[in-house]
């Protein structure tokens, strides 16, 4: 355990931040699981082809959250982004 004040409050803020960024993380996981279980149903209606674009856009925001609280590398948010545009483009265009 830390022995200064200065080294326990350190400790408290990393442990806060460690659950926040645990949460965030979670939470970004299941975005882009739902958005690819989405992508392996086939698109039918016009409905369909939106809520693929909204998921698209919702995991797009979390995926930029992530990297500007340093959650996520940029460049693997990036890619990550870049390869679930590619499949919607390529579902949508079925």
């Amino acid at each position: 355990m830390a022995n200064t004040k200065s080294a326990q409050k350190a400790y408290r803020q990393s442990e806060r931040r460690r659950v926040v960024n645990n949460m965030r993380t979670a939470a970004l996981k299941t975005s882009v699981k739902k958005l690819r279980l989405a992508l392996e149903q086939p698109v039918q209606s016009v409905e369909a082809a939106t809520q693929l674009d909204s998921m698209l856009s919702s995991v797009a925001a979390q995926l930029a959250r992530a990297k500007s609280k340093k959650i996520m590398k940029k460049n693997t948010a990036s890619r990550v982004l870049s390869r679930l545009a590619r499949r919607v483009a390529s579902v949508k265009a079925q």
